[in-house]
């Protein structure tokens, strides 16, 4: 070992700075990167220019302490209003209940849908600890009892968590006269919406079908 420089054990590897050891284990924390991973992004980090770099973690900062969520649907915003709730040509009369932030993402990818959305921020899961109080679902009841509302789509992941999400929605709205309307099963059952090709989604949007409960 050349002298003068430390090594820090960590498992089977060995770093040679405790602060480039600290820097992996954080960025190993986000979902999807392991411990290899980590450090080669560490490492690409390291080899650029600091202004580059402070360009980076000023962005981070900035989305952590400034995005807000839409006060109307929760989407991500820069202001209280996101673009899709502000945009006169958007259809009021339609909202697309979806489970999370990536879902709206997919489904404006389709460019088959034109109406407004409900985030919920999740699914009901027992299973893990999410109940109805957990989500949006309140205020998803409150946009509907406040009229101009014609349809309600259910677009949420095809599991038994979703499915159950579904059923106790439509049970809350079923004292409104509103439609209620369930994505086509052009998806696979189990999968998840954000991960479904842009075609499929689309038509999945399209050839709605009625929800039975």
């Amino acid at each position: 070992m050349q002298q003068g420089i430390k090594t820090v054990a960590y498992g089977d590897r060995q770093y040679p700075s405790q602060l480039l050891e600290k820097a992996v284990e954080e960025f190993s924390k986000l979902p999807g990167i392991g411990r290899k991973t980590a450090l080669r992004l560490v490492l690409h980090l390291l080899r650029r220019d600091t202004d580059e770099v402070e360009q980076f973690t000023e962005a981070v900062n900035r989305m952590k302490h400034e995005v807000k969520y839409c006060r109307c649907c929760h989407n991500i915003s820069d202001t209280e209003l996101c673009p899709i709730c502000a945009d006169p040509r958007r259809d009021t009369s339609l909202i697309c209940v979806v489970e999370n932030i990536q879902d709206v993402m997919a489904i404006e990818n389709t460019q088959q849908y034109h109406g407004l959305y409900h985030v919920l921020g999740g699914i009901i899961s027992p299973m893990e600890g999410v109940g109805p109080s957990d989500l949006e679902i309140d205020s998803l009841v409150k946009r509907v009892e406040a009229g101009g509302v014609e349809e309600v789509i259910f677009a949420l992941s095809s599991t038994m968590e979703g499915d159950t999400t579904n059923f106790y929605i439509s049970r809350k709205l079923a004292v409104y006269p509103v439609k209620l309307s369930v994505i086509a099963r052009g998806i696979s059952v189990g999968d998840e919406l954000e991960y479904t090709d842009e075609v499929t989604l689309g038509r999945s949007i399209l050839n709605r079908t009625p929800f039975n409960g």
